[in-house]
């Protein structure tokens, strides 16, 4: 700021850092009730939810887990049946494990494996004359 030489000087100085006040003051106010209804419990949650719904990848990472569950369970089944022999729901519940783990893993490239195979097994088949 500049030196203040007169009493009019000093009136107008006074007056626009009374306009600054204000209005930085009206700046704070607005400020503290943007950060106070960001911090409500509900408001919290909701945008922690939306953060995590649309997360990049998180469709993907269920259905992969979902997949790997399904076959780790149905591998077991498989193995063990309706056995009551303790040795054999423990390799059941072993297989379960590994099977689920590497389902999950890797359920980006098997998917593409299976859509391949599946394109395969119900692709019409083209005729020569079609292919000319």
């Amino acid at each position: 700021m500049e030196n203040i030489t007169s009493a009019e000087e000093l009136k107008n100085a006074i007056q626009i850092l009374s306009v600054e006040q204000t209005i930085k003051e009206k700046q704070l106010k607005e400020q503290f009730h943007v950060v106070f209804e960001g911090l409500k419990p509900a408001n919290l949650i909701k945008s922690t939810l939306k953060d995590v719904l649309f997360s990049p990848g998180l469709a993907q990472n269920i259905a992969g887990t979902a997949i790997g569950l399904t076959t780790g369970y149905l591998s077991k089944r498989i193995v063990t049946g309706a056995s009551v022999n303790i040795i054999r729901k423990l390799l059941g519940s072993a297989l379960q494990i590994g099977v689920s783990n590497l389902v999950a893993k890797n359920s980006v490239g098997l998917l593409t494996i299976g859509g391949n195979i599946f394109r395969k097994i119900f692709q019409k088949k083209k005729t020569n004359s079609e292919i000319q």
